[in-house]
């Protein structure tokens, strides 16, 4: 967290904006402290929240955008190689599966907000083949809805930052769910506004 910190002492929000990128990218950087973090900087070197947040919409999303990518290239033999090159990446990568089977297009959507999920999600939509103009999309809600809320926490509750981690963290069981109900309502109410007759 140090050379986060340094780096965004030194480049301001285009660190934010790269550091974000490779969050979505799959680097080993976890987005519950760098979007919140980002977030509390951003209020402290009077960043506008509304240029914070598409800029991070379009890292997550170029972010992503790699590795569905890399999974769409290589099918399933990249996902074979993730998990024999990281072992303990396979029970994510099963989860993500699982999701992906039981919601569709909206697991996309939906994987955005569940930790270990939302990092090989993105594997898995490519891996499948499922088309870009269905994975972008879902990709933009899912991602725009994760980033607001914990740029948010960090932005507008700067000033008590140590308090809103500590809470996050207490709480997180509780809050996780609460976003994942919102994506899915959000999915489901798309879903049956398209079948709907004319």
């Amino acid at each position: 967290m140090e050379t986060i910190l340094s780096l965004f002492d030194r480049y301001g929000i285009f660190a934010m904006i790269l550091i974000i990128l490779l969050e979505y990218a799959c680097f080993p950087i976890s987005s519950e402290l760098v979007l919140p973090f980002s977030g509390a900087v951003a209020r402290a070197e009077n960043i506008s929240f509304f240029l914070l947040l598409p800029l991070s919409v379009l890292a997550g999303l170029l972010g992503t955008g790699l590795c569905y990518l890399a999974g769409r290239i290589g099918g399933d033999a990249v996902l074979t190689k993730l998990v024999s090159r990281f072992p303990k990446t396979e029970k994510a990568i099963n989860a993500s599966r699982a999701r992906f089977t039981k919601y569709g297009a909206g697991a996309v959507c939906i994987g955005r907000v569940i930790p270990l999920c939302r990092t090989y999600i993105a594997f898995v939509a490519g891996a499948v083949g499922q088309s870009p103009s269905v994975y972008f999309p879902y990709s933009l809600l899912g991602i725009t809805i994760w980033n607001s809320a914990l740029l948010s926490l960090g932005y507008f509750l700067q000033d008590n930052w140590g308090a809103v981690s500590g809470y996050y963290a207490r709480y997180k069981q509780y809050l996780i769910p609460v976003m994942i109900g919102i994506v899915l309502i959000i999915v489901l109410h798309k879903k049956f506004k398209k079948k709907r007759p004319e």
